[in-house]
């Protein structure tokens, strides 16, 4: 039989097509004499000119070269011309910052630009994109990451003083470390608030199937309550507790702060919680459970010892749902005085400063992508057959 042609790549074709008209059509960086004035545009022509434009399409062309016609090989190579432009980016907005920032204005600075944020986000998915064709474990790819985090950690320390990110957290450095402090503590108080109650209802629908439907009637209902309807619905109850129970208010608890947040947050992440756990512990192979009692096992010690550990990998999901939702809804709790990283997102609109904006969102952004990436590979881990 003669040998089948390789189909080509379309999604990578796709994402490299729209990264490169992106690249070309948008303004990748923006530069302005201080923090107050709007910044000028600046394409990725005039910083570098055509012919440093035309070196930095060359790697694109040649990922969109090797994957018209992709074999296991040709797809490595693809990876690490796609993880070197990941790692070049930094560089190369050092070198617009060398081009375009007047070292005699001090207050200038430089902000980046929509094709630099569009096409760092097209190389990401084509880096997934890549990594999934591959097959490459979680871990693996997710290491492939520290090469450009290495490029930009020695760019920023070198090189990038000028940019506004920068120069906005090295205003705010000591309130950016305490709102990273306070979000983790809300974030991880809530996922394990809703664990503990989560693990306790779920046994409880098991055990009595009328506290099943009940219970999931309530928690979807919770679950379509705007988050913002939510805090305001726990303004004056608690402000009504805290007033008339003097341990409450000794502990902090009021109508704004971090009480009525954490009570929103465990709320939320009940129902992805509960749903999971229940899902886990009902879908655990009935023959195994048979031969674990035949074993002469206590009911206690099928839960344990058969049950939970088979169910333990669905849970884990749960978690890892619940958790990246709880970092993302906690940026809204900055709204009613609960601090963390939402204090600086709301700031950077109320002053129009984007960068700003962005000191508080990208973090969260990391957050997010960290627990979803840790506790998922723990949960491939612990699945039959191990990490994939």
């Amino acid at each position: 039989m003669p040998e089948e042609t390789p189909r080509p790549n379309i999604v990578l074709w796709s994402l490299l097509l729209a990264a490169l008209a992106a690249w070309l059509g948008l303004d990748a960086v923006s530069v302005a004499p201080n923090r107050i004035v709007p910044g000028s545009g600046h394409s990725a022509a005039e910083v570098a000119g055509l012919p440093g434009l035309v070196a930095s399409l060359v790697p694109a062309l040649a990922v969109l070269w090797l994957a018209w016609r992709p074999t296991r090989e040709r797809l490595r190579l693809a990876l690490g011309l796609v993880v070197a432009m990941l790692a070049a980016l930094p560089a190369w907005l050092a070198l617009a910052a060398a081009e375009l920032v007047d070292p005699a204005l001090p207050q200038a600075r430089m902000g980046i630009g929509g094709g630099v944020w569009v096409g760092l986000f097209l190389l990401l998915l084509a880096l997934i994109e890549l990594r999934t064709r591959l097959t490459l474990s979680r871990p693996l790819g997710w290491a492939l990451l520290l090469v450009p985090l290495a490029s930009l950690a020695l760019c920023l320390s070198l090189w990038l003083e000028p940019l506004a990110l920068r120069r906005e957290y090295a205003g705010r450095s000591q309130q950016f470390l305490a709102a990273i402090g306070e979000h983790l503590l809300l974030v991880g108080s809530a996922v394990g608030l809703s664990l503990v109650i989560g693990v306790g209802l779920a046994l409880a629908m098991r055990r009595w199937p009328r506290a099943r439907e009940l219970g999931f009637a309530v928690l979807n209902f919770l679950q379509t309550i705007p988050s913002l309807a939510l805090f305001g619905l726990l303004l004056a109850p608690l402000a009504w507790l805290s007033a008339r129970v003097d341990w409450l208010a000794a502990l902090g608890v009021s109508g704004i702060g971090w009480a009525p947040a954490l009570l929103a947050l465990v709320g939320y992440s009940l129902l992805p919680m509960v749903r999971n756990t229940y899902v886990a512990l009902e879908e655990v192979d009935p023959g195994v459970v048979d031969a674990a009692r035949g074993m002469g096992m206590s009911r206690g010690q099928v839960f344990r010892q058969v049950r939970l550990p088979l169910a333990l990998p669905v849970i884990l999901e749960g978690i890892r749902i619940t958790s990246v939702q709880a970092i993302g809804l906690t940026a809204v709790a900055a709204l009613i005085g609960a601090g963390g990283l939402g204090t600086f997102i709301f700031q950077g609109l109320g002053q129009a400063a984007m960068d700003l904006v962005l000191l508080g969102a990208l973090p969260i952004l990391v957050m997010a992508l960290a627990a979803d990436a840790l506790l998922g590979a723990l949960t491939d881990l612990l699945r039959p057959g191990g990490a994939t």
